[in-house]
C-alpha cells in the first residue's frame, strides 16, 4: 500500500526530489526526440526537392516513407526490456549514434530502391528509442507526475516539426559542392543525434540511486515511493510477460493505436506535399506556413496531458484529438475551399494527431507491474508502428491512381473513427476481492 500520510519533512523531500528529476530529465531527453523527429521525418520536406533527382512518383514516395516502420517494427520490444533490465544510458546513446550515422548517409543515395534500404535501415536503428524513453520515464517519475512528464518529452515531436520545417525550407535551397540541398538535408539533421548519443553515454543515469544530483534523502525518497506504487500494483496484474501481451487491454489499445498511426503519419509526411498543391506555395512558404499546425498540436499536447493527469482520466483524452482530426478533415468536403481553410482544417488535424499522446501512454503503467509494462509498451509501439507503413503508402496509392486526395482523406477520417471507439471501449482488469472483472480504461 502507498503511504497515506507523509510528514511535512516528506513532503517537501518528495516535492523537491520531483522538481530536480523533471529539471535535470526532461530536457536533454526532449533533445533527444527532437533530433529522432527530425531524423525520422525530414523525408516529409526532402521530398519536394529530390522528386525530379530520384523520379518520385507519389506511390514510390509513399512506400519509402512508410518503409521505415518495417524496420522499426522488429525491434522495439527488445529496446524496452533492455531499459528495464540492462540500461537505459547505453541502449539510447548507440541507438542516436546509429540512426544519426543512418540519416547522413541518405543523403547519398541515387535510386529509389536505395532510399528504400535507407530508411529500412533508419526505421530498425530508431526502433528501441521510444519505448525505451516510456519505460525509462517509469523508472524516474511517480504514476502523478507520469503523464504530465510524457507530455513535455513528446512536446518534442510538434517541436521537432516547428523547427525543422523552416529549417528545411533553408537548407533546401542551397547547392554546394555539386549537391543538391535535400542530400544537404539529410547530412546536416544526423550529425545532432550523432553528437547526443555520445553525450547520452556521460551525461544520463540509470536509476534514482545513481544520480548524483540528488540528495540522499531525495534518491530514498523517489526509489522507496516508487517501488511502492509497483507493490500496489503487483497484486493487481500477476501476469508475466507473456501475459501482458495477451492482456484484453493491452490487444485492443494496440490496435487502437495502429488505427491512429495510420492516419497520424498519413498527414506528418504528406502534409508538406498536400498543402503545395492545394495552394500553389513555394517549398520555403510550405516549410513556414507547415510549422503553424503543428504549433496548435504543441499546445495542445500540453493541455491535455495536464488536464490527463489532473482528472486521472485517459480514455477521453485520447477520443476527443481523433474525432477532432475526423471532424475537421471531413468539413474539408464540404466548406468553400481557400488557403486560410486550408490551414485551419489541418491545425485541427495534427491537433489530432499529436495531442492524445500522453493520456494513451500513461494507461499501460497504470494497471501493469513493471517488467509486463515495459513488453508491453514495447509490444503496443512496436505492433501498431506498423500504421506507420499501411498509412503513408496507402495514401500514395491512392493519390496516384485517383489524382486526387479525397479518397486519402476520407480513408484517414476512418482511421481515426475506429480508433476512437475501439479506445472508448477497451476493457481493463480490477482485482475484487481476488477476483479480476473487468472496466474501462482509465
Amino acid at each position: 500500500m502507498l503511504r497515506a500520510v507523509m510528514t511535512p519533512s516528506q513532503i517537501a523531500t518528495g516535492s523537491s526530489a520531483r522538481s530536480r528529476v523533471a529539471i535535470r530529465l526532461l530536457p536533454f531527453l526532449f533533445l533527444l526526440y527532437i533530433a529522432n523527429y527530425l531524423d525520422r521525418t525530414n523525408i516529409a520536406y526532402a521530398k519536394l526537392g529530390m522528386k525530379g533527382d530520384l523520379s518520385l512518383t507519389d506511390s514510390v514516395f509513399g512506400t519509402a516513407s512508410g518503409i521505415f516502420f518495417i524496420g522499426y517494427f522488429a525491434l522495439q520490444v527488445p529496446g524496452a526490456l533492455l531499459v528495464e533490465r540492462w540500461s537505459a544510458r547505453l541502449l539510447l546513446g548507440i541507438t542516436l549514434i546509429g540512426w544519426g550515422a543512418l540519416t547522413a548517409l541518405t543523403g547519398f543515395v541515387h535510386t529509389p530502391h536505395q532510399l528504400y534500404g535507407a530508411r529500412f535501415l533508419l526505421g530498425a536503428a530508431e526502433a528501441g528509442f521510444f519505448p525505451g524513453v516510456i519505460v525509462y520515464l517509469s523508472h524516474w517519475f511517480i504514476e502523478q507526475d507520469r503523464a504530465k512528464a510524457v507530455a513535455r518529452f513528446m512536446s518534442a515531436i510538434p517541436i521537432g516539426f516547428i523547427v525543422g520545417g523552416p529549417l528545411a525550407g533553408m537548407i533546401l535551397g542551397v547547392h554546394w559542392a555539386g549537391l543538391a540541398g535535400w542530400r544537404w538535408l539529410f547530412l546536416f539533421e544526423g550529425i545532432p543525434a550523432v553528437i547526443l548519443g555520445t553525450a547520452t553515454l556521460f551525461i544520463l543515469p540509470d536509476r534514482p540511486n545513481e544520480a548524483r544530483w540528488l540528495r540522499p534523502d531525495e534518491r530514498e525518497w523517489l526509489t522507496s515511493r516508487l517501488a511502492e506504487e509497483r507493490q500496489a500494483k503487483a497484486h493487481v496484474e500477476h501476469a508475466t510477460i507473456w501475459g501482458a501481451l495477451r492482456h484484453p487491454a493491452v490487444l485492443m489499445l494496440t490496435v487502437g493505436l495502429f488505427f491512429t498511426y495510420t492516419g497520424g503519419y498519413s498527414v506528418w509526411f504528406w502534409l508538406p506535399t498536400i498543402l503545395q498543391r492545394f495552394s500553389g506555395w513555394s517549398v520555403q512558404r510550405v516549410s513556414l506556413i507547415g510549422s503553424i499546425p503543428f504549433f496548435v498540436g504543441f499546445i495542445g499536447l500540453l493541455l491535455l496531458g495536464w488536464s490527463s493527469d489532473r482528472t486521472r482520466e485517459r480514455r477521453w483524452h485520447f477520443a476527443i484529438p481523433q474525432l477532432t482530426a475526423a471532424i475537421a478533415l471531413a468539413l474539408w468536403f464540404v466548406l468553400p475551399h481557400s488557403d486560410a481553410l486550408l490551414v485551419a482544417v489541418f491545425a485541427l488535424v495534427v491537433f489530432g494527431t499529436i495531442a492524445y499522446l500522453p493520456s494513451f501512454w500513461a494507461l499501460p503503467s497504470e494497471f501493469l507491474t513493471a517488467s509486463a509494462a515495459a513488453a508491453a509498451v514495447g509490444f503496443i509501439n512496436c505492433t501498431a508502428s506498423i500504421g506507420g507503413f499501411f498509412g503513408p503508402t496507402i495514401i500514395g496509392n491512392l493519390s496516384e491512381h485517383t489524382g486526387s486526395f479525397n479518397s486519402g482523406f476520407i480513408f484517414m477520417i476512418a482511421c481515426w473513427t475506429i480508433a476512437s471507439v475501439l479506445v472508448l471501449i477497451c476493457p481493463r482488469e480490477r482485482n475484487v476481492g481476488g477476483a479480476s472483472v473487468p472496466r474501462s480504461c482509465e
